[in-house]
C-alpha cells in the first residue's frame, strides 16, 4: 500500500531519532519531532536554510556526511559528532548519512537520522575515570578497588605497603598516593634497597659524617633527612639486610635515627611508602624479615595483581600504548589484528605490564608500512615458534595475487581463507576491503 504524505510524516514523527532531509543543494526540506526536540530548533526555523549553517559541527565543514555520501554513492554509518543546539550547549550525537533518489533512481539529495548519546558519553566518560586514575590504567574489579583506596588515604599520613609482582606498577601507584596526599608539594624522595650494600644502604637512607667509612670524606644527610616533613618511597623494602631493618622500625616508630659514625640523635617526620614483589609472609617465616617491622609497614596493605589475573586490561592497555608510541617514533598505528591480540591474551606474561608495554614497542619497530599491529611483528617469545611468512602490504591501486588465488581455491569462502592464512575473518575483511572486494 502506497502511503500517502501525512500519514509517513506521522510516522516519521513518531520514531526516537532526529531525522532530516536535504535536497541536492544542501538546503533542508524536512525536519522531524525528534530533530526538533535534540536541537530544540523548530521546523520553521530550519526549513529552507543550508543543513551546515542550521548543524555547525565541525564534520559540516570538513567532512560533511551529504556531501560523503552524494560522492561516494554509499551510505555512512555511525559516525560521530557534537553538535551545537539552543542555550549555547552542545550535544554528541551518532549519525547515518544516506542518498535519496527519485523514482528512476537518481539522487536527489540526502537524508541523515541521527539520535543524542550524551547518556552514552557520560557513561564512557564515568568508566574512563574509573579506568584511568593518576596515570594508572586498570577495567578489573581489583584495580578499581586501588583506584578508590588511593582516594581514602589521600588525607592521612600512615605507612603504606604495596606488593605486586615485578612489572606490575608498584612505583606508579606510589606516585599516584603521593600526587594527592597533602605532603604532594613536600619532598618525595625513592630508594631502591636492593641496589646498596648493608653499609652503603645505611648510608643513603641515614647519612654519615666525615670519617665514618672509608670514602667518608665529609659529612652526608641521609635520605630520610632530605625528605623531611615529605615523603619516602622504599622500594624492594624485602631486601633491606636484618640491622638495617631494625634502624628503619626505630624511624617508624619514634621518628628518630642516627647518622653512621654519630651517637648524635636527629628527629625527622616522614611518610613512608614500602613496595616489595616478595611474599613478606614467606620471608618472616624464613627469618629473612622482620615481623614487628611487617606490622608497622603494613598499615595501609596494596596488592597489585598480575597481569595474567586481568587479561580483560590487555586491550586496554594495548591501545593505550599505541597511543603512546605513535607519538613516540611519529608513526600513524591504529589498530592490531586478530591474530596478535589473540597471541597477546593468551601469553602468560611473567613480567605483567612492564613487558607488555616492551612488546608494543617491539612491535612498533618492526612495522614500517601497515596501519596496524600484525602476530609476525610481536617478538618471539610471544609468538611462540609461530611461523611467520611476509606479509604483502597492498597499495590503494594494487593487487594480491596469494589472497584471490586464495579466495578462488575456497570458492570464496572466507572462513576458509582466514583460516589457511593463520589470521582472523575481520584481518582478512580489512584486506579484502583494501582490495574493494569486500
Amino acid at each position: 500500500m502506497k502511503l500517502t504524505r501525512p500519514l509517513t510524516d506521522d510516522i516519521l514523527d513518531s520514531i526516537g531519532e532526529g531525522l532530516f532531509t536535504v535536497d541536492k543543494s544542501f538546503k533542508i526540506n524536512y525536519f522531524n519531532a525528534a530533530a526538533e526536540r535534540i536541537t530544540g530548533l523548530s521546523r520553521d526555523e530550519v526549513l529552507g536554510r543550508f543543513c551546515k549553517h542550521v548543524f555547525k559541527s565541525q564534520l559540516c565543514f570538513t567532512n560533511c556526511p551529504i556531501a560523503q555520501v552524494l560522492e561516494q554513492n554509499q551510505g555512512i554509518y555511525d559516525r560521530e559528532t557534537r553538535i551545537p543546539v539552543k542555550n549555547d550547549k552542545s550535544v554528541p550525537i551518532r549519525l547515518n548519512a544516506s542518498v535519496l533518489r527519485n523514482d528512476d533512481g537518481e539522487p536527489i539529495g540526502g537524508v541523515i537520522s541521527f539520535r543524542d548519546i550524551s547518556e552514552m558519553e557520560l557513561i564512557r566518560t564515568k568508566l574512563s575515570r574509573q579506568s584511568k586514575y593518576q596515570n594508572l590504567i586498570g577495567y578489573s574489579k581489583a584495580m578499581r578497588e586501588i583506584f578508590e583506596l588511593i582516594e581514602e588515604i589521600a588525607d592521612t599520613d600512615a605507612t603504606v605497603l604495596i606488593q605486586g609482582e615485578s612489572g606490575t606498577g608498584k612505583e606508579m601507584v606510589a606516585n599516584a598516593i603521593q600526587n594527592i596526599n597533602h605532603r604532594k608539594n613536600k619532598p618525595f624522595i625513592k630508594v631502591n634497597c636492593s641496589v646498596f650494600s648493608p653499609q652503603l644502604l645505611a648510608s643513603e637512607l641515614f647519612g654519615h659524617v666525615k670519617g665514618a667509612f672509608t670514602g667518608a670524606i665529609k659529612d652526608r644527610p641521609g635520605r630520610f633527612e632530605v625528605a623531611d616533613k615529605g615523603t619516602l618511597f622504599l622500594d624492594e623494602v624485602a631486601e633491606m639486610p636484618l640491622e638495617m631493618q631494625l634502624q628503619l622500625l626505630r624511624v617508624l616508630q619514634e621518628g628518630t635515627f642516627e647518622r653512621v659514625g654519630e651517637s648524635v640523635t636527629r628527629k625527622v617526620d616522614v611518610r613512608v611508602i614500602a613496595a616489595t614483589n616478595k611474599n613478606l609472609k614467606q620471608a618472616m617465616a624464613a627469618g629473612d624479615f622482620r615481623e614487628d617491622l611487617f606490622y608497622r609497614l603494613n598499615v595501609i596493605p596494596i596488592s597489585i595483581p598480575p597481569l595474567k589475573e586481568r587479561i580483560e586490561e590487555i586491550p586496554h592497555f594495548v591501545k593505550y600504548f599505541i597511543e603512546k608510541y605513535n607519538i613516540v617514533y611519529k608513526k600513524n598505528i591504529v589498530d592490531i589484528d586478530d591474530q596478535a591480540l589473540d597471541l597477546l591474551l593468551h601469553y602468560h606474561w611473567p613480567g605483567n605490564v612492564r613487558e607488555l608495554e616492551n612488546a608494543i614497542e617491539y612491535a612498533f619497530a618492526r612495522t614500517k608500512e601497515s596501519t596496524q599491529i600484525e602476530a609476525c611483528k610481536l617478538p618471539p617469545f610471544v609468538r611462540e615458534g609461530m611461523e611467520c611468512v611476509e606479509t604483502q602490504h597492498i597499495n590503494p591501486n594494487g593487487h594480491d595475487p596469494e589472497l584471490i588465488r586464495l579466495l578462488e581455491k575456497h570458492r570464496w569462502n572466507k572462513s576458509l581463507v582466514a583460516k589457511e592464512l593463520g589470521i582472523g575473518r575481520s584481518t582478512l575483511w580489512r584486506r579484502l576491503k583494501r582490495l574493494k572486494v569486500a
